[in-house]
């Protein structure tokens, strides 16, 4: 599709150029899952497993006890789903509850619980209701607070963190109807007026933008004489004038989402809402996500721990065949997927918040991670759960309810849980971020070989470079601990975990000279091979899941809380875990990529026409992407703040 008129035409290369201009670029401190990724098994950076200290613990308990009997007692879950929306007193009550300040400091009216904590109470919300986990998650995670907590001024903070607290919903606001993972395609403008800027355009799937007081507006600046410009965050008061919101969207899941299509017309925004200078937007946006994507694996992990609940209880009194279900195998291996990963995924979630906590590790790369597998796997546990419940898992809630059977929501959850793989980037995206944070390293060393802008002496130089580099590092992926057989000896007990740990760092190795063979093989064509980098980086996550869990267990153990229960769910799910890494190894060089890149040329030339007869296409007329030029809407302001 061609661009509109008012939208930039941006060619490929200068895509990747506004992406990776906004990536972090060095490596101030150690990375867990970076130096996996490099066939460096670097136990000694998560075990022993970090933990909390006990003031944190004891503050985030004491939320967690509120909070917990709020959502027992205040939180009408059917009625958001049968009303589509979120009653106005739940929020007020979650706000007056200090539900919207969990990760605001206390200095500025905040609970200033940690990523540990704030993670817990989203995962109990979000087991709830998860359009409610949701709004929360928007809010603090992306919105307002995170970005001003990281890069806003003092007189910033004073501002809106003390609002954003106690009464003022926020949203971020960067997709546009034609701009989704490419933000080089901005439309929306910022331009500079005196102590202002004026601000035009539009945008699209604003969570929280229907009942927001505050947002976060990406915009691109024009270069000036008073700035460099580019693409540049703005806080902007969703009450100003020339801001309507033209639509409430509505989705297949997150039935209680206020989710809307937002349009600035001419609208003033003081210089003074400026988050950091000209053209650092998309740098700030991405910074903030390297934590804020852990809110979506915190309620991915609680709807695990939901959908095994009624697994088993569910399994346990429906009787085939003279015996519970769950003593099938079938539907016993069902249970125990769910278990073991529902295991796993805690780990993950907990081991990359309390990293985020302490601060001692880059966590950019396990962040993303956690919400890649996060996501994947709640999903496939809740269609796994409807599976078990069979029809009753098909049918409403509120229809087993009208004829007297428990009101279990589970294609409830399975349709609010499939928004995760897209949200805060999408799989394929997530794919693509991860690949090129484990190839850092060597593009740092070898990028200039590869680079068709670069001169013969830059290559020559880039070419020494990777000599001494590659010299050193190719011969230690040839053995390592993973062979020793008491390696990791600390892991056997009465379930040997130990075992696990020496295939990771095995397959670790086994990793990085994949990518090595890879890169050496396709070059500068690295980057197109899609499927191939979203399998390795399906394999680091599993490796990391692997570490987490034996890393858990291991705690758990030491802390004679259910530690011979926790090494059993370690093992389960690392043996589970081990066939899909067999599995994708095995895919990495025997697949259908090419094939599939020939069926796609066909599609789009037209060549399989022939198979679409015999249909007929219910969806309505219209353009696929709605018009986003700016100018005054026609439409009326649904937006809706709640006080």
């Amino acid at each position: 599709m061609s661009a509109t008129p008012h939208q930039p035409t941006v060619t490929e290369r200068e895509a990747r150029q506004v992406a990776e201009a906004a990536r972090e670029q060095g490596w101030q401190k150690p990375s867990f899952a970076k130096e996996l990724f490099l066939g460096r098994f670097r136990l000694d950076l998560i075990h022993p497993h970090p933990l909390p200290a006990d003031e944190d613990t004891l503050r985030g308990e004491e939320f967690l006890a509120k909070l917990r009997d709020f959502c027992e007692t205040k939180i009408d879950s059917a009625r958001i789903e049968r009303e589509a929306r979120i009653p106005d007193e739940t929020i007020t009550g979650l706000k007056e509850l200090g539900a919207l300040g969990m990760k605001i400091d206390t200095k500025y009216g905040g609970l200033g619980l940690t990523q540990v904590y704030y993670n817990k109470a989203l995962a109990l919300v979000g087991s709830v209701n998860p359009a409610l986990g949701a709004l929360l998650s928007a809010h603090q995670s992306i919105g307002v607070p995170q970005p001003l907590k990281l890069f806003g001024t003092q007189e910033q903070r004073d501002t809106f963190l003390p609002r954003c607290a106690r009464t003022d919903i926020s949203a971020f606001l960067l997709t546009e109807p034609d701009v989704g993972s490419d933000p080089a395609r901005l439309a929306t403008t910022a331009v500079r007026d005196g102590d202002d800027y004026i601000l035009d355009g539009v945008k699209l799937w604003t969570t929280n933008g229907v009942v927001a007081d505050l947002l976060v507006v990406m915009a691109r600046v024009p270069k000036s004489e008073a700035g460099k410009g580019g693409i540049t965050a703005f806080v902007v008061e969703a009450s100003s004038e020339g801001v309507t919101v033209e639509n409430r969207n509505a989705f297949m899941g997150l039935r209680g989402l206020e989710n809307g299509v937002t349009r600035f017309h001419r609208v003033r925004v003081p210089a003074a809402n400026r988050i950091g200078p000209e053209g650092a937007g998309l740098k700030i946006a991405l910074t903030t996500l390297n934590t804020g994507r852990l809110s979506l694996p915190a309620m991915c992990a609680g709807a695990g721990k939901w959908c095994l609940k009624i697994a088993r209880e569910w399994t346990s009194v429906r009787e085939q065949w003279g015996k519970p279900v769950a003593f099938h195998e079938a539907v016993g291996a069902k249970i125990s997927f769910i278990a073991a990963t529902t295991f796993a995924l805690e780990a993950v979630l907990d081991l990359s918040s309390q990293m985020a906590d302490e601060n001692r590790n880059d966590i950019r790369i396990e962040a993303a991670l956690a919400k890649l597998y996060g996501s994947e796997m709640a999903c496939l546990m809740a269609d796994e759960l409807v599976q078990i419940r069979g029809g009753r898992g098909f049918e409403t809630a509120a229809s087993l309810a009208a004829r007297g059977e428990r009101a279990v929501p589970a294609e409830q959850v399975l349709r609010d849980l499939r928004i995760n793989r897209i949200f805060e980037g999408s799989t394929e995206i997530m794919h693509l971020l991860i690949a090129r944070e484990a190839v850092d390293a060597h593009l740092s060393v070898a990028g200039d070989l590869i680079d068709p802008d670069k001169s013969l002496s830059e290559k020559a130089k880039a070419g020494a470079n990777a000599g001494v580099f590659y010299a050193k590092w190719l011969p230690k992926l040839v053995a390592g601990a993973g062979r020793i057989p008491g390696s990791y000896g600390e892991f056997r007990h009465e379930v040997d975990l130990s075992t696990h740990l020496r295939y990771v760092e095995r397959s670790s190795r086994k990793l990085a000279r994949s990518t090595f063979y890879a890169m050496s093989r396709w070059q500068g064509r690295m980057e197109t091979k899609q499927g191939f980098l979203g399998r390795i980086v399906d394999i680091g996550a599993e490796l990391f899941a692997m570490s987490a869990a034996c890393v858990r267990a291991e705690l758990l153990r030491t802390q004679g809380e259910h530690g011979r229960e926790a090494y059993q769910l370690a093992d389960a799910f690392c043996r589970q875990s081990r066939i899909r890494v067999e599995e994708l190894f095995g895919r990495l060089w025997s697949n259908t990529d090419d094939i599939d890149r020939k069926v796609v040329k066909g599609v789009l030339s037209g060549t399989y026409t022939w198979l679409e007869e015999g249909v007929l296409d219910p969806s309505g007329d219209g353009p696929w992407i709605a018009d986003a030029t700016p100018g005054a809407s026609t439409r009326e302001n649904v937006h809706r703040p709640i006080r």
